[in-house]
């Protein structure tokens, strides 16, 4: 373990978020490249791993960690550009699911192609191997933090 950590930087959290924000800059570029210039980056946000369609608008919010009525904003500019509905949720008929349209789902496809790229790149500033250790040791960190 570095030294550095252990006297106050820079910690974990903090590497992850330079490097989870320098994704997000190249899907959101890759997105507007791709000619969805009707989204900002909060729009593209919301769609995330796996995927946003059938969550209620509360389930998306706490996913986010951001208001409810933050949600519904963005989910009614989504709605207002054709990339989702919001449909009578079959278990509950008074809450409400998000929906895609296909434009919607084109554009999640764009987003996912885009989180790929951002991966490729990531891979080849790496090197296969520090790469793959990296990887692998995300994906048991996820498992680990993960409540279910």
């Amino acid at each position: 373990m570095s030294s550095d950590s252990v006297d106050g930087g820079p910690y974990v959290g903090a590497m992850l978020r330079v490097v989870w924000q320098w994704v997000r800059e190249r899907i959101f570029s890759g997105v507007v490249e791709a000619g969805y210039d009707d989204v900002n980056p909060a729009h593209v946000a919301m769609f995330r791993y796996p995927s946003l369609d059938g969550l209620r608008p509360s389930e998306l919010a706490a996913q986010l960690q951001i208001t409810k009525q933050s949600v519904n904003d963005l989910v009614g500019h989504l709605e207002e550009r054709g990339y989702l509905v919001r449909k009578p949720d079959p278990i509950d008929g008074r809450a409400r699911v998000v929906r895609l349209t296909t434009k919607g789902h084109r554009l999640e496809k764009t987003i996912n192609g885009q989180a790929q790229t951002a991966e490729l790149r990531i891979a080849e500033m790496l090197g296969p191997r520090p790469f793959a250790e990296m990887r692998h040791a995300l994906e048991e960190l996820s498992r680990r933090v993960t409540p279910h």
